[in-house]
């Protein structure tokens, strides 16, 4: 996964370039704004992490002409952090903007989520749901706006096996031979397993996931998301 850096600070390019390719990415640099076009042509990265002050041409600049070619997402960085200029840049096409000061830890959590959010970061163990992303290797479930939420693997097989089929009902049976396989799982600890998960799902501020009972048939997942 490679990420362009356009950045005139160089001593802030560096400290961003190091904690980025210390999470896993590959790190493209540029410190002006017609650099930045040059190296996007040719690097074809999968995110642009641009500051607004920029030499030669400025990062509204960059924006406007990138956005006019391709849905590269683009994150900005600026000192400005006014609602004036924050929209102005998200109406350019940005889709999200950091004000300065920030941690570099926090940048690597937003780069994730938007990735997340494009549909271009995952791992094999992951499966992406909206926001939601469930980690089956660490039994996990994962959204840009909240923690982590801690899962045994049984509600991770749960989880995966209605993500899977989203917007369909699967069968109780369907569901016990899912979990649980020859091992031999039956109604009641559906039942109880479904009623964990939710308590846990619950424990979500926003609370967008949620498993609906269909009686007399099985369980389903509703997605929900904010327009």
């Amino acid at each position: 996964m490679k990420l362009l850096i356009v950045e005139d600070d160089l001593a802030l390019s560096d400290v961003l370039a190091f904690t980025l390719r210390r999470a896993g990415f590959t790190v493209a640099l540029a410190y002006d704004g017609l650099a930045a076009l040059a190296v996007w042509e040719r690097e074809q990265p999968d995110l642009l992490v641009l500051d607004l002050n920029l030499p030669k041409l400025d990062g509204l600049a960059v924006c406007r002409q990138i956005r006019a070619q391709s849905d590269l997402p683009i994150i900005i960085l600026s000192v400005r952090g006014g609602d004036e200029a924050v929209v102005q840049g998200l109406e350019l096409g940005a889709d999200d903007y950091v004000v300065k000061p920030f941690s570099p830890s926090q940048l690597v959590a937003r780069v994730k989520a938007l990735l997340r959010r494009a549909g271009r970061y995952a791992t094999p163990g992951q499966l992406e749901i909206g926001e939601w992303v469930l980690d089956r290797g660490r039994n996990e479930l994962q959204s840009s706006d909240s923690p982590p939420i801690r899962l045994t693997p049984l509600e991770t097989r749960l989880l995966e096996s209605l993500l899977q089929h989203t917007g369909q009902v699967l069968p109780s049976d369907t569901l016990i031979q899912l979990i649980w396989g020859h091992e031999g799982g039956d109604r009641a600890m559906l039942k109880q397993l479904v009623y964990r998960l939710r308590t846990k799902l619950e424990t979500n501020p926003a609370h967008s996931l949620t498993i609906e009972n269909v009686p007399g048939i099985g369980y389903t997942v509703e997605v929900r998301t904010e327009d």
